[in-house]
């Protein structure tokens, strides 16, 4: 008896179309995996800088830690807004993908941070609040505008640092100065608390701002 030849299971062919799609497919998302996140926004971070400087100055004219807090989140969330839009429209410019790949990764080193920076500001604040305490007598000298200037530069930059290593080389060097000058902001006296936020988050945003504008686009 002699053996039959092994029948060969025919693939189903594939249209042309279809395989250069999946392989383009393929090829999109490997570089989404392995390349940088370069939707980082330049001229949004000049405007970011521009806000904090007018925060900065109204910050530093108000007669309590309420209001001087009061500020400093309005600026947070305006600068957030800012932020997050002159990123969606850089990314829809270039193509860059915001939810996954590079783009995830640095929402994802970002973020953490911010939260900490949140929940340190409540228990900080939370402290002035406190029965005893002199909030209004002696705003200059309470916890808060001693603390949170350094919390806040110190947490961001963490953030910007974690997430840079997934996006272009300024962004973790910024984040890196971030962290310097929340450092040095928490030695310093708590007058000096503004002006520390103006040469950070004004500052820093608007001379990086500049750069990743004219190096990366805007």
């Amino acid at each position: 008896m002699t053996d039959r030849p092994a029948l060969r299971r025919r693939e189903p062919a594939v249209a042309p179309e279809a395989s250069a799609a999946s392989h383009l497919r393929f090829i999109r998302e490997t570089m989404e995996r392995t390349g940088t996140f370069t939707a980082v926004p330049g001229w949004g971070g000049v405007a970011m800088g521009a806000t904090a400087f007018v925060a900065a100055a109204v910050a530093a004219r108000q007669p309590t830690v309420a209001d001087w807090l009061t500020v400093w989140t309005a600026e947070a969330l305006v600068g957030l807004l800012i932020g997050a839009w002159a990123t969606v429209l850089k990314a829809r410019r270039g193509g860059a993908a915001l939810l996954s790949g590079q783009g995830r990764k640095f929402l994802l080193g970002l973020l953490p941070a911010l939260l900490v920076g949140v929940a340190l500001t409540l228990a900080v604040y939370g402290y002035d609040l406190a029965p005893g305490t002199y909030a209004r007598e002696a705003p200059l000298a309470t916890v808060s505008r001693h603390l949170l200037p350094g919390v806040w530069l110190l947490t961001y930059g963490a953030g910007v640092l974690a997430a840079g290593a997934f996006s272009i080389r300024p962004v973790p060097l910024m984040g890196s100065l971030f962290m310097l000058l929340g450092a040095l902001a928490l030695l310093a006296p708590p007058a000096w608390g503004d002006a520390f936020m103006a040469a950070g988050f004004g500052g820093l945003h608007v001379v990086f701002g500049v750069l990743i504008a004219r190096n990366h686009g805007g």
